[in-house]
């Protein structure tokens, strides 16, 4: 089934000079099961590096909430990492995951009823970069957001930005919100965790074709497009890339979209921030922090912030 709201921003993307798709399209059921597939590879540390302070952050911060408390996770088509969390009982009393995949968050649902029996679960589908309403909460209840994984490397920084904005106001006075990030480091280390030597993250990038095919009615051939890492060093990002290789027309719901042989569709950003410049960001949008756990070799932090 077509969907016009796909087809209106891939246009807007593909049609522009510098042809570009937005990062909420890889995660369809087939992009959530790629990108789980993804932080298991052995070239991508930045999981296995968090997971290592997960432990010690789950126990800290059940300790700074409190009892019976909500945790709300942005980005959540898996409840792994909210387990670590959740693995402190007591702590947390409802867990609302949020994410655009529906049917990731119904099969998270199924899980948890069976894993966590005595917990409250209400997913909302939902895209997190837009306002949001929270389902009803106890009065007095403490409330912590959670934001694992590094997504917020995925934003422009002025869209980082506006999202702790809307965080703070989402959750509400006395909130606090936990954030992870892969912080800059060799891009020696980055290229592979973006271009693994199995193709799974070229799949991952690919599958926005695949998307865009069946749901906004166009006809490209994913494999004539080559997936690319690079290292932006002035940004300090990876970018992705889809990279024509030939001359070739493709359209969107009858919209032709020529590809010179070598011309690029830029998929994803990934920022790779500073401690410092993080933080700078969530001062802008009205947070402080309050505690911040790392790695000995400060290649990942988890940052808690708190409103200032």
């Amino acid at each position: 089934m077509i969907d016009p709201s796909i087809v209106r921003v891939a246009l807007e993307g593909l049609l522009a000079p510098r042809k570009t798709l937005p990062p909420f399209l890889f995660y369809d059921e087939e992009g959530c099961r790629l990108f789980y597939e993804i932080t298991a590879l052995p070239e991508y540390e930045l999981t296995r590096t968090e997971r290592g302070l997960l432990p010690e952050v789950g126990r800290a911060v059940a300790a700074e909430v409190g009892p019976n408390a909500v945790l709300v996770e942005y980005g959540a088509s898996h409840e792994e990492k909210a387990g670590f969390l959740l693995a402190t009982l007591g702590a947390f009393q409802r867990y609302i995951p949020i994410d655009v995949a529906a049917p990731a968050l119904r099969q998270l649902q199924d899980r948890m009823a069976l894993s966590y029996p005595g917990l409250s679960v209400l997913p909302v589908a939902a895209d997190f970069m837009l306002d949001l309403v929270l389902p009803p909460m106890p009065a007095e209840a403490p409330i912590l957001g959670f934001f694992p994984g590094s997504t917020i490397g995925n934003l422009e920084p002025h869209a980082a930005r506006d999202f702790l904005v809307r965080v703070r106001a989402t959750l509400g006075p006395g909130a606090r919100f936990l954030v992870g990030a892969d912080l800059r480091k060799s891009p020696a280390l980055l290229i592979p965790a973006y271009d693994d030597a199995a193709g799974v993250t070229a799949a991952f990038n690919r599958n926005l074709l695949v998307r865009l095919n069946r749901e906004a009615g166009a006809d490209f051939d994913p494999l004539s497009f080559r997936h690319e890492a690079r290292w932006n060093d002035s940004e300090s990002r990876i970018e992705m890339h889809l990279v024509s290789r030939r001359d070739q027309t493709a359209t969107i719901d009858g919209t032709p979209i020529h590809f010179a042989e070598g011309e690029s569709i830029h998929t994803e950003n990934s920022y790779k921030h500073t401690p410092q410049r993080l933080l700078a960001l969530a001062r802008q949008a009205g947070w402080i922090e309050r505690r911040r756990w790392m790695d000995p070799a400060e290649r990942f932090g988890h940052f808690l912030l708190e409103q200032g």
